[in-house]
């Protein structure tokens, strides 16, 4: 086998594995507040206390995937060609 076609079947491998994974799963975890909803933020004695709310989820803790949110603007502008 030659070195091109081992590497396409990687990628191949690994572009279906993010496929399967964004239509099980379309929901992952916040990368910012790491799927908690909210920061975390430290008192003068060093106890940890819940801070504000995480803007980018909207104290969630969830965000769409890229793979899901490419599918998802891709079947629209179809849907909204094929009318």
């Amino acid at each position: 086998m030659s070195l091109a076609l081992v590497t396409f079947t990687c990628l191949f491998i690994v572009t279906l594995g993010y496929v399967v994974k964004c239509w099980l799963s379309p929901f992952g975890d916040c990368r910012k507040c790491d799927g908690m909803g909210h920061g975390l933020k430290t008192d003068r004695k060093g106890k940890t206390k819940r801070g504000k709310d995480c803007r980018r989820c909207d104290a969630t803790g969830k965000r769409i995937r890229v793979g899901r949110w490419i599918y998802n603007r891709a079947a629209r502008t179809y849907r909204a060609g094929t009318r």
